[in-house]
């Protein structure tokens, strides 16, 4: 017999809306990196008035809520750990309405954030914010994620990009926070609190973003490097000398060889790192920095220093670090991603530090990442159902944490605490600021239905690692 608070949906929303099939609820029980509980119900949401009628029934039932777009989180976000309600935002009609004069653009939730990039090109603007899971990944999970990526070097990730937000809180009321102007400084900023809150404090429902000019050209660089300790130099030479890439990025001799085997690209597989860099700006201002970065390159061992002459080799190069994944995958049917962070300076000891844990642990360790922001992308390659391996693997990211907060690093740099990083909260934060926050959650959700088990760690709780799927 279903719950009375499943009857009420279902009169509220249309028998459509809500699904309770246990095969149904089995494929929102997972996603492409962790397997959770058994939800007890999912509802497809077309409109803000329909969320606000799903969190007025959960919140009177004390229903647990876990808003998902497509799945494709990294930290467990939206995956559910006490059943409840999936609300499924991926039937929202896609709007993207781009205002080019106040370089501005409003988006629905479950707009991909591919999309946003497109629409903003046509008016010669940019989206800056740019996760590798772009193409798949929706608007609105990114907002509650603060989803990074490669452009973050220079321009920064999510937060920095949102002017305003329609929110849904956990009791149903419907808010508006900031607006459309660049300043705002009425009130305090919430936001920035709601950017990245993954999901714990209600739901968002719309936004308006900000828009810069899409620069007028851009230029590839790439150098090859005998040891890690070299790439970081040259990381931090070309950062201290004037220029500023809009993406520093790097793949480690394994990654490389994956690749390699997996889809030729002529990388060279006998180095400890190589190094994808793309500047972008004034054409003659491009041309001028590819030169003087290669310059920086050879001078501090670089090999294999490469500036692609078309935009074709150019694709080309960056074809090589996107293949890196789908590579990595099918060594092994499980995949732990994670995303420790560290100051520039300390990446040659969080690279050694992997190394160790590597050896240690008999695990298959391989790392790629941000460079010229110290976000590291170390993935663990496993079996799940090797419990002796995956006992190993668990301790592993235990200690790449560890090792990333003993370097003055934070636990994650774009991928959220969710539930996988949530025991390790207050190692970063300290007691005070952890019981803050769980005040702030309090305060916005008295009956703890908004996304529980993620952020803060429930005693007994243990997410476990899912068979990777490849999108």
């Amino acid at each position: 017999m279903e719950p009375r608070w499943t009857e009420i949906l279902k009169e509220e929303l249309g028998e459509k809306m809500v699904h309770t099939s246990d095969v149904e609820m089995q494929d929102y029980s997972s996603n492409s990196a962790f397997r959770g509980n058994m939800p007890e119900a999912v509802v497809y949401v077309t409109n803000t008035e329909a969320v606000s009628k799903v969190l007025k029934i959960a919140n009177l039932y004390k229903v647990p809520v876990t808003p998902r777009g497509m799945g494709t989180g990294l930290s467990g976000g939206d995956i559910p750990v006490h059943g409840g309600i999936i609300l499924d935002m991926c039937q929202w009609p896609s709007e993207v309405i781009v205002n080019p004069e106040d370089l501005i653009v409003s988006v629905s939730p479950s707009v991909l954030t591919s999309e946003v990039h497109a629409e903003a090109e046509r008016y010669g603007l940019m989206y800056p914010p740019d996760p590798s899971s772009s193409n798949i990944s929706t608007i609105g999970g990114n907002l509650a994620e603060n989803a990074g990526g490669p452009r973050g070097l220079k321009y920064g990730v999510t937060k920095d990009y949102v002017l305003g937000l329609e929110v849904v809180t956990p009791e149903g009321e419907v808010m508006r926070t900031g607006g459309s102007t660049i300043k705002n400084v009425t009130g305090i900023d919430l936001t920035k609190l709601i950017v990245g809150s993954e999901g714990i404090l209600g739901v968002i429902t719309s936004a308006t973003l900000k828009l810069i000019p899409k620069p007028a050209s851009s230029q590839t660089v790439m150098a090859a490097f005998p040891t890690m300790e070299m790439a970081g130099n040259a990381v931090s030479t070309t950062l201290t000398s004037g220029i500023l890439p809009a993406k520093m990025e790097f793949i480690d001799k394994e990654c490389a060889q994956a690749v390699e085997q997996y889809a030729p690209q002529g990388l060279p597989t006998n180095v400890e790192a190589i190094v994808l860099a793309e500047l972008d700006g004034h054409p003659s201002t491009v041309k001028e920095e590819s030169i003087a970065l290669s310059t920086i390159m050879e001078k501090l061992g670089g090999t294999f220093v490469s500036i692609p002459h078309t935009k074709e080799e150019a694709v080309n190069m960056w074809k090589a670090r996107k293949l890196v994944s789908p590579a990595i995958a099918v060594i092994k049917p499980t995949k732990a991603s994670e995303d420790a962070t560290v100051p520039r300076s300390q990446i040659p000891a969080m690279m050694a530090s992997l190394s160790n844990i590597r050896d240690k642990y008999n695990i298959s360790l391989v790392v790629f990442g941000h460079l010229g922001d110290g976000n590291l992308h170390p993935n663990i390659l496993c079996d799940e159902n090797d419990q002796e391996e995956l006992e190993r693997v668990e301790m592993a990211i235990e200690e790449i944490f560890n090792s990333a907060l003993e370097l003055g690093g934070t636990l994650s740099g774009e991928h959220g605490i969710g539930t996988m990083k949530a025991p390790f909260l207050e190692k970063e934060l300290g007691t005070v600021g952890v019981d803050m926050m769980k005040r702030i959650k309090q305060a916005w959700d008295p009956n703890n239905i908004m996304n529980p088990g993620k952020v803060f760690f429930d005693q007994g709780q243990r997410l476990i690692l899912s068979r990777h799927l490849e999108k």
